[in-house]
């Protein structure tokens, strides 16, 4: 969605900075159209760098039988090498 959004933001900011020739004296539509396709190239590459990573989980799992009872043992072990937080 970030990558999108930041695809937009240039759009609109390259419309507005090289198509609108309405001329206000509070606002300068070419500095917004710049700051707003600033803005959607960072969307962009953090878009770009969010789908980058990777999000992997290793889980093993050991089973034994305890000799002394008879009983099956399990342990399971999980690590993410990217933790949800």
């Amino acid at each position: 969605m970030s990558v999108g959004f930041g695809i937009f933001l240039i759009a609109v900011g390259a419309i507005l900075a090289f198509a609108v020739q309405v001329s206000v004296e509070w606002v300068a539509f070419t500095t917004v159209g710049y700051i707003l396709m600033a803005a959607g190239v960072v969307m962009v590459i953090v878009g770009i760098a969010l789908m980058a990573r990777k999000r992997s989980s290793v889980t093993t799992q050991h089973t034994q039988v305890d000799q002394a009872s008879g009983e099956q043992v399990s342990r399971r072990e999980s690590s993410a090498s990217d933790p949800v937080a």
